[in-house]
């Protein structure tokens, strides 16, 4: 691309006036005429509607840090869109291009879908609230809390699918609300005589298919061990070598049995970094999937996405085709030509038609644009691979020579707690940036400029959205837990980061970094080995830690009450 880097990125330092939000991806719909798209646009908060035949593109303005994402079209022609940072959803009337309705829904409203059955809007959240709306307008008629970190929701006949972010897990909703079934994604192990094992994980985007069912788009982890050492995470054996890679799974329709035990695994996809939106064509048979960290699109037919990782541990039979930008989003019009959204430059793509450029400020950003992209023209994992939408993927790595190593978040001012890192071991961003983005990730130095938009980009980044507690006196018990001097767990969480920035040793054998507290209910597994799958399981002493607080003496009900309130932090 010329002007740009190998890998995409724009080598021109470029400061916004406030760092652009994490790309969260899917923010892309096309209207049942089939020629009308209509996109979200969070870096500038508005949405655009566009006539893919003609005409200028039209914008509905909203309000500064609503963030919209997700986006359904309902029976009457009404739009809703999933206001992000502002807890709503709002309905968009399109002939008169403006907001009719601001719904408050939840802290963190992601996925979004029309169930015509029902008329109504249902709203997937990431602290695990499952919404329903009529679609006409007016308060929930349902809220479900079926599991913490949703993130997509498909209408599949009388039940509903239900994505789960940083598990890829998918839950089968009945129609009364219960949960029927939990469906994990089967593990993959590439082929060859160097082969290495992966994890599902990070589910970036789940779209239905037609006839019932869904396609997932996400990304895989290594769970083999992985050297620290120079270009540490590109030593595995899958198709890019790299420690994260994407790959589309089909789920199969709600009604349908779960899938065996002995499943077998999508192969993986090769050269595509962050691949963060799917879509299907109208009729069934084509699928494509962009890669916002190196400015891709890949292509395939939905039958050749059936290729196991027995067969190929890389799918040879997608191709790849490179962009004019980068892409958030991606859908197919009525005539099954491929639309591609760009954030910048901000553009709709009509890939082998026209560009239809939206108009606006520029959202380029040097430390946006350094968390998003490769640092290696040859690799395909970004900071944002492992700290998806600026927090964290759910991973516990294991480190040769360090151990277990959960992700840690990146969002909530994390670089007020250094030192960083588990092990306490990284001063300041100049180091973590040598040892990670350097080191491991094979990244260029980068300079003092370049250091301090890193850090200007990561401060902005919020903490977890905790969701409202569902019994305020709880957390007002568990908050006077939290700080008897007895129980102690405010000697080391203490101060407005709720961390003493010290190393302790909490009677786990080694001496770590006590963590911010801020925003951990969106943060499980918990502890740095991530034995602790939720914060009750913290306090069993064989996970947490013999010298972890003094919670020896407190009842069951005490224990809950101290997690409704760390959960409200």
């Amino acid at each position: 691309m010329p002007g740009f880097g190998p890998d995409g990125s724009d080598p021109r330092i470029t400061v916004t006036e406030v760092p652009p939000p994490a790309i969260s991806g899917g923010t892309l719909l096309i209207a049942r005429d089939g020629r009308t798209a209509v996109a979200s646009d969070p870096d500038r908060d508005r949405v655009w509607i566009v006539d893919l035949d003609g005409g200028e593109p039209a914008a509905v303005a909203l309000e500064r840090g609503d963030e919209p994402g997700r986006l359904v079209e309902d029976a009457s022609g009404r739009f809703h869109v999933a206001l992000r940072r502002a807890g709503v959803v709002a309905t968009l009337d399109m002939e008169a291009r403006s907001v009719v309705a601001r719904r408050e829904v939840c802290r963190a409203p992601r996925g979004v879908a029309f169930d015509a059955s029902r008329d109504a809007i249902h709203v997937a959240c990431a602290g695990g609230e499952l919404v329903t709306l009529p679609a006409s307008g007016g308060p929930a008629v349902r809220k479900l809390r079926p599991a913490p970190d949703l993130r997509d929701v498909v209408v599949d006949g009388d039940r509903l699918l239900v994505s789960r972010f940083k598990s890829a897990e998918t839950l089968v909703v009945g129609p009364d609300g219960e949960v029927l079934s939990r469906r994990a994604l089967p593990a993959f192990r590439s082929t060859g005589p160097l082969s290495s094992s992966y994890a599902p994980s990070v589910a970036w985007r789940m779209a239905p298919r037609a006839g019932g069912g869904a396609m997932m788009v996400h990304q895989r982890a290594m769970s083999s061990q992985v050297t620290l050492s120079p270009g540490g995470y590109y030593q595995a054996a899958d198709c890019d070598g790299n420690i994260v890679h994407g790959t589309v799974s089909s789920i199969d329709p709600a009604d349908a049995p779960d899938s065996p035990a002995t499943a077998l695994p999508a192969a993986a996809i090769r050269g595509v970094s962050l691949p963060v939106d799917i879509a299907l064509s109208p009729d069934g048979a084509r699928v494509a999937v962009v890669g916002a960290g190196n400015n891709v699109v890949v292509t395939a037919a939905v039958s050749d996405l059936a290729r196991d990782s027995v067969t190929a541990s890389c799918n040879p039979e997608v191709s790849s085709q490179p962009l004019s930008g980068q892409p958030v989003a991606v859908a197919f019009n009525g005539r099954g030509d491929i639309v591609v959204q760009l954030r910048e430059p901000a553009a709709l793509e009509v890939l082998g038609g026209r560009t239809i450029a939206l108009p606006g400020e520029s959202a380029r950003d040097t430390g946006h644009e350094m968390f998003h992209r490769p640092p290696n023209g040859s690799s395909a994992v970004a900071c944002a691979s492992c700290h998806p939408e600026g927090h964290e993927d759910g991973q516990t790595w294991n480190f040769d020579p360090v151990g277990l190593r959960r992700t840690q978040t990146v969002g909530g001012g994390i670089l007020k707690t250094a030192p960083l890192h588990w092990s306490g071991d990284m001063q300041d961003i100049a180091g973590l940036m040598g040892e990670v983005f350097v080191s491991r990730m094979g990244g260029p130095k980068p300079g003092a400029r370049r250091l301090d938009l890193m850090a200007r980009y990561i401060d902005s980044l919020p903490a977890f959205p905790a969701s409202p507690p569902e019994d305020e006196a709880a957390v007002s018990r568990g908050a006077a837990l939290f700080h008897d001097k007895k129980v102690a767990c405010a000697d080391c969480h203490s101060g407005p980061m709720l961390t003493n920035n010290k190393n302790e040793d909490v009677g786990t054998g080694e001496l770590l970094q006590v963590p911010s507290l801020i925003g951990i209910s969106g943060r499980a597994p918990f502890m740095h080995d991530g034995c602790a799958a939720t914060l009750r399981d913290r306090f069993d002493p064989a996970c947490g830690g013999e010298d972890h607080g003094d919670v020896s003496g407190l009842s069951s009900t005490q224990l809950d009450d101290l997690v409704a309130y760390l959960e409200s932090l």
